[in-house]
């Protein structure tokens, strides 16, 4: 707060000395300048009428050719001590007589030019002034009379300005500061003292504490009340949103409770439901093979068609029910993550569904892969899964065509399974990881409908997504995507 508060101090009175400052130079130098241009006239003025009275005494010297006597008239001008030199020039321009102060430089004998109808001419220069009248009698020039005064009477008055506006200046910079450090109490330090609260606010988060605003002028009072009024917005509305997050808190533990306790009554539900149905399905087996062995020979072709469909549908169930059992315990298993090397991982993937080839034509395009952050027990499912669709929706072409690969994004890793098979409609693509969700009829492709749907809960217990692409009869490619760690790209 000290640091602030001599800042803003130094500040105000930096800015007032400086205005202080700035007014008194203009003023003084305007004031200089109008009695610098006052003096300067008058000192043409005076040199005017010495020169008029030289030029008045000098008409009979003139008339009479007496230089003796006009430089008489010339030494009356050692009682103006200003004057440096004098001369009188005949009409003709010649050097009649001359004055000059003692230690003064020679001035040049040419005559000044007077223009036509002027009287007398004056000019200046950085260290005289020259004044040049003409003599006349009886309305016809008889010479000129030129007379050199110095400056120096406007160097000394210039002088006294500068001493006298040096002191002012003084005074009033001295005046400025003792009003500056007495506007601090009054201006800087309730500034001071909000810059501080906003800093203990934004420090540390503490919206109780308040500006005072004790001795302070009406302007920094309403902005003291402003701020305080501001905090105390700030401070409801944080206890809100305090209050609300501790709710919702509250509520998503709850629901998250109840989701667990949802899901795993509903794996228990599944797992029971699957185990208890094992037994009157093998009991329909078991009997349909007795009936078969029993009375197979005497059943007509309709009737060995029956218990064909009986022990079919029987193995269909028996299947739907050992994925269902494969699902429930996916939901219950640990991930336990390790380094895995993906490439190896597909190459088994690809020997396991070969059985499945049947001499079929197969063109397989397996990229580099990088090893990955997963539990093998877990993803080795998944990559047999979608190699195993990827073989089964190629079955209708001469040559299939299956690519495994993968793609590095922001912060994951994706990895592909692409085929040249039927693909499917896209507006169909939000059902094919749901349980018991098919594109396709079973007497096209053969499933239950569960695979994709345990490949998308082993990828999202890992922490990554799924989804797919295709088109009909352009083929399809699914991905699944797996956090980056440890540098893996």
């Amino acid at each position: 707060m000290s640091t602030s508060h001599g800042t803003i101090s130094r500040r105000l009175t930096w800015m007032n000395m400086l205005v202080s400052s700035v007014a008194l130079l203009i003023a003084g130098a305007a004031f200089a300048a109008y009695d610098l241009a006052t003096f300067r006239a008058e000192i043409v003025r005076n040199l005017s009428t010495e020169a008029r009275m030289v030029a008045s005494n000098s008409v009979t010297a003139l008339l009479f050719n007496d230089p003796r006597a006009a430089e008489e008239t010339l030494g009356a001008l050692r009682a103006s001590p200003n004057v440096i030199a004098a001369q009188i020039f005949t009409a003709n321009g010649r050097l009649f007589a001359s004055y000059a102060r003692a230690g003064a430089a020679a001035r040049s004998a040419a005559p000044p030019g007077i223009p036509s109808g002027a009287g007398e001419i004056s000019s200046f220069d950085a260290a005289s002034v020259d004044l040049a009248r003409r003599i006349v009698s009886e309305n016809a020039d008889i010479g000129v009379v030129r007379i050199q005064s110095d400056l120096q009477a406007i160097y000394d008055r210039l002088g006294h300005y500068a001493l006298i506006v040096i002191g002012v200046l003084l005074v009033s910079l001295t005046s400025a500061l003792l009003v500056s450090r007495v506007s601090q109490r009054a201006i800087s330090r309730p500034l001071a003292a909000v810059a501080a609260v906003a800093r203990q606010v934004s420090q540390e988060k503490d919206y109780a504490v308040r500006a005072p605003r004790v001795g302070t002028p009406y302007e920094l009072a309403v902005l003291v009340d402003s701020f305080n009024t501001m905090l105390l917005e700030i401070q409801q509305r944080d206890r809100s949103l305090q209050d609300a997050q501790v709710q919702l808190e509250a509520r998503v533990r709850e629901r998250t409770e109840e989701l667990h306790a949802s899901n795993s009554e509903l794996e228990a539900f599944t797992y029971s439901v699957s185990h208890d149905l094992r037994a009157p399905l093998r009991h329909i087996t078991g009997f349909a093979t007795l009936l078969h062995q029993h009375a197979g020979a005497s059943l007509d072709d309709q009737g060995r068609r029956y218990l064909t469909t009986i022990t079919d549908a029987a193995a269909r169930m028996a299947t739907l029910i050992d994925d269902l059992l494969a699902f429930s315990r996916m939901g219950r298993a640990n991930v336990s993550k390790r380094r895995v090397d993906l490439s190896q991982l597909v190459r088994e993937a690809r020997d396991e569904v070969s059985a499945d080839v049947n001499g079929r034509r197969i063109a397989w395009e397996i990229h580099d892969l990088p090893p990955v952050d997963a539990d093998p027990a877990l993803l080795r499912p998944v990559l047999v899964n979608l190699l195993s669709n990827a073989v089964k929706y190629t079955g209708t072409r001469n040559e299939a065509r299956i690519e495994v690969g993968t793609e590095s994004r922001a912060g994951e890793l994706v990895v592909f399974v692409r085929d040249n098979g039927v693909g499917f409609d896209m507006a169909y693509a939000h059902k094919l990881f749901g349980v018991f969700q098919r594109l396709h009829r079973a007497d096209e492709f053969s499933g239950t409908g569960i695979g994709l749907a345990n490949v998308r809960r082993i990828i999202q217990r890992h922490g990554g997504r799924t989804w797919a692409e295709g088109a009909v009869d352009a083929g399809a490619t699914f991905y699944f995507s797996l956090p980056c760690q440890r540098g893996a790209a």
